[in-house]
């Protein structure tokens, strides 16, 4: 890890590719990028540990400032918890839908369609590994009305636009035999909380978890 940073960033794995984009586009002064596992939303009580060995971390190597780019991510408040004692800010919200979308647009698409699945860019580029393979879908396909019988649709949340993107975004819903809504949210407060944690001028460097 580059020591001259002033700031490390402790985000998510499914964020990796989002930063490193809003780098490039930003041009952003230097901040340190520590990505934790993208499949600990699948067991979150291992988030708030995982961050607070992160914070220690970072203080013992003597970064001045700290920013952690979860939402509460399903830690029940653990994480605030934590984040309250340690003097650290997160990004705003429940979920990566929210801080994408925005509250406004997120309450107008819950309130429109209240059994909705949502897919970021993320989660639309690792739909067979996450999605399919990971509730046995492929190996058990008629699991698929327990899992899905409730819900109607199916939004994808863009931080991109992408032609390619919709047509996958699409072709995931009828998988799932959903309606299919697109909305381009950009990267949200994503990038409005990165903005706030760069304070010096280098790029941006992003590393990668190791156990």
């Amino acid at each position: 890890m580059n020591r001259n940073a002033s700031t490390l960033v402790i985000a998510c794995g499914a964020l990796a590719h989002e930063i490193t984009a809003l780098q490039r586009i930003n041009h952003w002064p230097h901040l340190a990028v520590q990505c934790l596992p993208a499949d600990w939303h699948n067991t979150p009580d291992k988030i708030t540990p995982g961050v607070a060995t992160q914070i220690a971390k970072a203080r013992a190597a003597g970064f001045e400032h700290i920013f952690v780019a979860y939402a509460d991510c399903g830690t029940g408040g653990r994480l605030d918890a934590l984040l309250e004692r340690e003097g650290v800010e997160r990004l705003p919200g429940a979920h990566c839908y929210g801080f994408f979308a925005g509250d406004a647009l997120f309450d107008e698409l819950s309130e429109a369609a209240i059994g909705s699945f949502y897919l970021t860019d993320f989660l639309l580029r690792h739909f067979d590994r996450l999605v399919i393979r990971g509730l046995g879908l492929d190996r058990h396909p008629e699991l698929l009305p327990v899992y899905f019988g409730n819900y109607t649709h199916l939004v994808y949340l863009a931080q991109r636009e992408s032609s390619d993107g919709r047509v996958l975004g699409e072709a995931a819903a009828l998988r799932l035999g959903l309606q299919f809504t697109y909305r381009l949210t950009g990267y949200g407060e994503l990038e409005t909380g990165l903005f706030r944690a760069a304070s010096v001028h280098q790029p941006v460097e992003v590393l990668t978890w190791q156990n």
